[in-house]
């Protein structure tokens, strides 16, 4: 018997996590996409999220195959 390495999907964000830093991958025609950014709104079936660019992306809910609460990205250190 060979071992089965897979990921398991899962959403564990809510309308709750609104404010927070999110990690978001949907289902779109060509396969999967990732939006990393603020969870800006949850409501009517979208999510927003603010991108670190500035750049808004909505997400239709029904297509939200996994996502969570992440981290801030570390602290940029100045140069020498």
């Amino acid at each position: 018997m060979s071992p089965h390495y897979g990921a398991r999907l899962v959403v564990r964000i809510t309308p709750g996590d609104v404010g927070r830093r999110v990690s978001v991958r949907r289902r779109v025609p060509e396969g999967f996409r990732d939006a990393v950014g603020v969870l800006e709104s949850w409501r009517d079936g979208t999510l927003t999220v603010r991108r670190r660019d500035g750049s808004l992306v909505e997400i239709a809910e029904e297509t939200v195959v996994a996502a969570k609460v992440v981290p801030d990205p570390p602290a940029r250190r100045p140069s020498p």
